[in-house]
């Protein structure tokens, strides 16, 4: 069966609600990033090299929407940190492939954990929402960040 088209109230409520949906979600990536505003920057990074890398610096500039040098200068920093490694790109001489190290791995897994129980406590002094609901919640949002909604 074809989906209906939305009436003009659906509509304005769907359109009304999806930006409320955005903000929502835009002030609680700023709240959970002010918990560690120092590793912020990096774990960007960090979560794109372990979504798609190996990538290029190049490609995480890209993604991150910055500029070369900009990217650059932060696997740089996370290189020394012993978080990123760099290895020859197979196909380009001239380029280099960037990827997580163990050590990288580990401290994005133990920044998503504190992030997880930042939000899960609130969750729990909120003590509205059912585990049920979260999925839901989680269901949506990964269907929109990948294009299935």
């Amino acid at each position: 069966m074809p989906p209906s088209t939305p009436t003009p109230d659906v509509d304005a409520d769907v359109t009304r609600l999806a930006g409320e949906l955005v903000t929502a979600a835009s002030r609680l990536v700023r709240q959970v990033r002010r918990s560690s505003p120092q590793v912020a920057p990096a774990l960007r990074v960090l979560a794109m090299l372990d979504d798609h890398g190996p990538i290029t610096v190049g490609r995480v500039a890209e993604l991150d929407g910055t500029s070369q040098p900009t990217a650059t200068a932060a696997v740089r920093g996370l290189v020394r940190q012993g978080w990123v490694q760099r290895t020859p790109h197979p196909v380009d001489a001239r380029s280099t492939l960037l990827g997580l190290t163990p050590a990288g791995r580990s401290t994005l897994a133990e920044q998503r954990r504190r992030n997880a129980a930042l939000v899960r406590d609130r969750l729990v002094a909120a003590g509205r929402h059912s585990p049920d609901d979260l999925a839901r919640a989680v269901d949506l949002l990964r269907a929109l960040t990948e294009g299935t909604a």
